[in-house]
């Protein structure tokens, strides 16, 4: 957090005067961020390693009932300073502080990552993408899937060597696995919300549609002749065109053209919006995986994996929404208001606020509160 503070503070102020009045450097002669490493003068080091340790050995090396980050040094460390108080006496008033803490060094953490790396990138502490005239990733930055708010966004580096074969296979792989996402994970909604087919999925079986439930259970119940005709179905899709590199199949055109357009533009953000919401769909259909896997049903509550070691820290200190529980604790389970009528439905606004945050004005929210409301009307 001093990090940071100390890169945005000189944007704005500096000290007046002299930084060494012996080597003739001024505070405002020193630039800000990567580049005032070279300009501090070795006793300005040796003074700033020497209040370090200072600090580490002798001001904060007992911490107070065993608590961690607490030195007795009072509110904002004032004590340290000798301003004496007697702290927060309160003591969810205290919590709720450490708990901004907490929150806030990690998001300090990640901010002085991101200046260091904007720094040596570009140049300087504030630099433009622009400025990083060298990159790689420059031959990928109009291409498809590159969206605000992060733009080309390849943390693992798969782009660095800029190999434009690479990138195009790992596109058609990204397009196809999130066209398959979109669909699991519709699969895993839907019989939640419309309900199943009805009559039998294997009559040979007596196995009925009804009958088999919902997410990672239903493995075990298609039979063998089901599975064979799953995969067969597969097959047919894969084999039936050509996906050779350079084909319109590889880049995803496999000619069906209903959510197309003839406007390049509207085309142009339509498939945008189809890799954007394969992404998600990914990422959305391994969160319902896991779920299932450790609460035992599709929709299952936190409370039933009981066998989370996690547990044993859920009350500590920096444990905060919306991360403990994305489900408002008036909520009732999903099979509970679905199926019972002994349990009154939820209002529409809270079932649309379990998906979408509160400062939301997205049209797409505005559509779920519309669903919310049509299928489970205000009680």
């Amino acid at each position: 957090m001093f990090a940071t503070i100390g890169y945005i503070l000189p944007e704005y102020w500096r000290f007046p005067g002299y930084l060494s009045k012996f080597l003739d450097i001024k505070f405002s002669e020193v630039p800000n961020g990567l580049s005032a490493f070279s300009k501090v003068p070795s006793l300005g080091w040796l003074q700033i390693v020497g209040f370090a340790g200072i600090v580490e050995l002798n001001v904060y090396n007992d911490q107070v009932n065993d608590e961690p980050g607490n030195y007795g040094a009072g509110f904002l460390g004032l004590r340290s300073i000798g301003f004496m108080n007697a702290g927060i006496s309160d003591p969810e008033v205290r919590k709720k502080k450490l708990n901004a803490e907490l929150a806030n060094g990690r998001l300090a953490m990640f901010a002085i990552i991101g200046m260091f790396f904007q720094d040596g990138l570009t140049g300087s502490a504030w630099g433009d993408w622009a400025n990083y005239t060298d990159s790689p990733l420059r031959a990928f930055e109009n291409e498809l899937g590159v969206q605000a708010p992060v733009g080309f966004w390849d943390p693992a580096g798969f782009t660095a060597d800029g190999s434009v074969e690479d990138f195009k296979r790992r596109r058609a792989t990204e397009i196809k696995h999130g066209r398959i996402s979109m669909l699991a994970t519709m699969g895993y909604i839907t019989p939640e919300i419309t309900g199943k087919f009805p009559g039998y999925l294997s009559p040979s079986a007596g196995l009925k549609f009804a009958d088999v439930p919902n997410g990672l259970a239903a493995i075990s119940k298609v039979p063998a002749a089901g599975w064979a005709q799953i995969l067969a179905y597969m097959a047919f899709c894969e084999v039936s065109q050509e996906q050779t590199p350079g084909s319109a199949a590889y880049a995803g055109d496999f000619g069906f053209k209903v959510l197309t357009s003839s406007d390049p533009a509207e085309k142009t953000k339509k498939l945008n919006a189809e890799i954007a919401n394969g992404r998600l769909a990914m990422m959305a259909i391994i969160g319902m995986f896991f779920q299932d896997g450790l609460t035992g049903s599709a929709w299952g509550d936190w409370a039933n994996y009981t066998a989370s070691p996690l547990r044993a820290f859920e009350n500590e200190l920096g444990v905060q929404a919306p991360w403990v529980s994305g489900i408002p604790p008036d909520l009732p389970p999903m099979e509970a208001w679905r199926t019972s009528s002994d349990v009154a439905p939820p209002r529409s606004s809270t079932v649309a606020f379990r998906c979408w945050p509160p400062w939301d004005t997205s049209p797409q929210r505005s559509l779920a509160n519309s669903l919310a409301t049509y299928l489970h009307p205000p009680v």
